[in-house]
């Protein structure tokens, strides 16, 4: 397959395995700097005070130019390295100081330096933080259900912006001084007496600080690109030259070549990850807002191959952003994602096929770098031409998970049904994992609110509103299990509880979004998106265009799954009696008699098996989450942007796992503890009617109206696509997903069980082998066993 997709230069080869070499440690750089800039404006407007930090930082932070690299900029003090973010939380740090470098996962080395530095700015930080409000924020009797984790949106408390990704395009044609024009002019035109252009003067003038704190960032490192050319060889001094040349123009100016566009664009994506430490930042539609640049340098001399080095230069330069989480949050999240997509393909407005010769060079170089980071997702259509979809199942067969699809037979409609103009549909991008929202145009969080646990919300539907774990009452009930003569009070109770739970995720939601708006506003990022600036407003207080968000649900397949048992195995067959059944599960299944009942348990119909009476309990039970949700608000809506409502999604990331740990047993024969099913997808090991079952089960779905995301991992060995007749098996069996059945998304991983285990216990062996985990990928050797083990148990399909 190296022959398929050519080989890296000797450059990008050194530069990678450098990279890769990198234990990831704790930077405390930025923590220092926001500190002194929150110091010394303490007084001044929060979005001043916010422009005023990410001066502070970009005019002092270490910069360096690494000797093999052609595109500049760097987030920490040494690549991968994690900044702190002091402003979102210290709590957390403070308490895992000694154990950064102890976890089974996602570990990070930090000295006792930076131990130390960190322990001394913790007081001035110590109940001003982020999450100190936000959780302070929470009525009491949400903080139950939080810290039962019933409900979870750390995240959203301990997070800033991105889930989102900006106007690219307008930036490389005009440039920030265009920003800064633009800006300047509204704030001359307002009229202070009155009460929304004062604050808006204040969020123009923060926009001009950040926009010239940008430009000195870049010009530092033309600067020291000068000074480095002095004592360089012959080819190096020039393309330092060239790099000081191009950094004293972008992302300032517009962008005339293909280097200067990757260079602006890498600069905007790299000062908002060090504004915010929100994650899900996401390039948009690369490959159409850059295909002109890459269309002028070839016509003015420059080599595909040329072009392509450059792709693969900046893919490394975005595995070299890093986030460091609590390790309660790390569980959600394993892996250390970024969440950084790149969307390729699709269709133009026209409905004609939007795939250029850029494309094709974006998934070589994404192929030949071999990386988690980018998060590589490819807009499947109709019209999508065999070439394209032949090299796309090869990018697939190099087992690192991408490219994952998303399908615009489904999408688009979907978008345009709530409101998104035409245009503006057809442009959409895929952000973070699968979740889809329009590049500069939408606003906060397009997905990735609160996590709702389903299995545990049945589990306390039948316990008469009451934690299994705890004895807590969390919410009114509807009786006890014991007491359900028919299988319709179980589905009342179910429908009764989770109406209850999601509007209590509503007021989680609402409490994070209110002190995210107050405390943490982000004034790069909100330039960036249609129509901050013309309406003086920043994206949390409904700046943007667009503005629909999602909370996640976890363990989907568990609960059709559980009410499959339930009706067949006591209302139906009274195989079990009702005491039987509680017991079993309370005590785990761990007797002769629990063994007994969970084996009767698991030969009820299985989601995923393409059953109707299984998947329409799925559906049905999903149903009422699309009702109720339907009902609310976000706290944007009636403050300028389209939508300011919810919507449905599956993207739970690596959610399932620490959901599942704190999940007592189940009625679907899930013992406690075991991870629920991720996504969209079945459970594990009983979808056994192959591929085009599991299809056919999750299409039955809304999936129109599941719009965060209907996230679809599926797993095959790599023999399976080794004959090209195989090969084409898969094609027919996606195109039939996506156009007859009307699927979101859908994504591999192709590697065998023999290799992950055999990985677990020499990872050593295996410094390269990654895994897709959810809507992203990471390497296998990073994650904890729990979640090695959850990717290890997934069914391996056979066509």
């Amino acid at each position: 397959m190296e022959s398929y997709f050519g080989t890296s230069t000797q450059r990008i080869k050194e530069f990678r395995e450098k990279l890769l070499a990198v234990t990831p440690a704790v930077c405390t750089e930025r923590a220092v700097l926001t500190t002194k800039a929150y110091q010394e404006h303490e007084m001044d407007q929060v979005v001043l005070k916010r422009a005023y930090m990410v001066k502070e930082i970009l005019e002092n932070m270490s910069i360096f130019i690494e000797p093999e690299t052609l595109i500049v900029g760097n987030q920490a003090k040494e690549n991968r390295f994690a900044p702190i973010f002091p402003e979102y939380a210290m709590d957390w740090v403070i308490e895992e100081l000694d154990e950064f470098d102890k976890r089974n996962g996602d570990r990070f080395l930090i000295s006792e330096v930076n131990k130390k530095i960190l322990r001394d700015i913790y007081p001035y930080w110590k109940g001003r933080t982020l999450q100190d409000k936000g959780y302070a924020a929470f009525p009491d009797e949400a903080k139950v259900i939080y810290d039962l984790g019933i409900i979870r949106n750390e995240g959203n408390i301990t997070s800033g912006d991105a889930h989102l990704a900006v106007d690219y395009q307008t930036v490389l044609q005009k440039g920030l001084r265009s920003y800064r024009q633009r800006t300047q002019e509204k704030l001359d035109a307002l009229d202070y007496a009155e009460f929304e252009d004062m604050k808006a003067g204040y969020f123009y003038r923060a926009i001009l600080i950040v926009i010239d704190a940008v430009e000195t960032f870049a010009h530092r490192y033309a600067r020291l690109a000068k000074e480095q050319a002095k004592t360089a060889g012959a080819q190096r001094k020039q393309e330092l030259e060239q790099i000081a040349q191009i950094c004293e123009r972008v992302p300032m100016e517009p962008a005339r070549t293909f280097q200067e566009a990757l260079q602006s664009v890498w600069f905007i994506h790299l000062i908002l990850q060090i504004e915010s430490n929100g994650h899900s930042l996401s390039f948009g539609r690369f490959d159409q807002y850059c295909f002109p640049y890459y269309e002028k340098s070839i016509r003015d001399g420059m080599k595909p191959e040329e072009a392509e080095e450059l792709l693969e230069n900046l893919w490394l330069k975005t595995l070299t952003i890093n986030k460091i989480r609590s390790w309660g949050h790390t569980r959600f999240a394993a892996g250390s994602p970024m969440y950084q997509n790149i969307t390729i393909g699709g269709q133009t407005v026209d409905g004609e096929d939007a795939v250029n010769p850029l494309t094709w060079a974006v998934l070589r170089s994404v192929a030949r770098t071999h990386l988690p980071q980018p998060n590589m997702t490819v807009r499947y259509f109709s019209k999508m031409s065999p070439e394209f979809m032949d090299a796309c199942i090869e990018c697939i067969r190099l087992g690192f998970g991408m490219p994952a699809f998303n399908n615009d037979e489904i999408i688009i409609p979907s978008l345009m049904d709530k409101g998104v103009s035409k245009e503006d549909a057809y442009n959409y991008s895929a952000i973070g994992c699968v979740e889809v929202g329009v590049p500069g145009r939408w606003g906060y969080r397009c997905t990735g609110m609160s996590y709702l646990n389903f299995p545990k919300t049945l589990m306390t539907a039948l316990n008469d509103g009451v934690d299994v774990n705890t004895g807590k009452k969390i919410c009114k009930g509807l009786g006890h299990f014991l007491d359900m003569e028919r299988f319709e009070d179980v589905m009342k109770a179910w429908d009764y509880t989770a109406r209850q739970l999601i509007h209590t995720g509503v007021i989680l939601d609402n409490c994070a979004d209110m002190v995210v708006e107050q405390e943490v506003p982000d004034i790069l990022c909100s330039a960036l998106v249609d129509d901050c600036i013309e309406r003086g407003k920043h994206l949390k207080e409904g700046g943007a265009h667009y503005d629909i968000i999602s909370q996640l649900q976890v363990g989907v397949a568990n609960l059709g799954d559980s009410l499959a048992a339930l009706k067949k195995c006591v209302y139906e067959e009274e195989q079990l009696t009702r005491k039987e059944l509680w017991d079993a599960l309370m005590n785990d299944f761990a007797d002769e008699d629990g063994k007994r009942i969970r084996r009767i348990l698991m030969l009820a119909p299985k989601y995923g098996n393409d059953n109707d009476y299984v998947d329409d309990l799925v559906k049905r039970g999903y149903e009422t989450y699309l009702d109720e949700i339907k009902k609310y608000k976000n706290t944007r809506y009636g403050r300028g942007p389209i939508g300011g409502t919810y919507y449905a999604g599956t993207s739970s990331v690596a959610a399932n796992v620490p959901q599942g740990a704190g999940t007592c047993a189940t009625p679907d024969g899930r013992h406690f503890g075991e991870p629920l099913a991720e996504g969209c997808s079945p459970s594990h090991a009983v979808d056994l009617s192959g591929p085009t079952s599991v299809f056919k089960s999750v299409s039955k779905l809304e999936t129109s109206q599941i719009f965060g995301g209907v996230l679809l991992n599926q797993k095959v060995t790599p023999a399976i696509l080794t004959r090209a007749e195989d090969r084409q098996k898969l094609d027919l069996l996606i195109r039939t997903f996506f156009d007859v059945l009307k699927g979101w998304h859908v994504q591999y991983n192709v590697v065998s069980r023999e290799t992950l285990l055999d990985a677990q216990k020499h990872p050593d062996k295996y410094p390269d082998l990654i895994v897709r985990v959810a809507g992203y990928s990471a390497f296998f050797h990073v994650l904890s066993p729990q979640t090695q083990n959850d990717i290890i148990a997934r069914t391996e399909q056979q066509f």
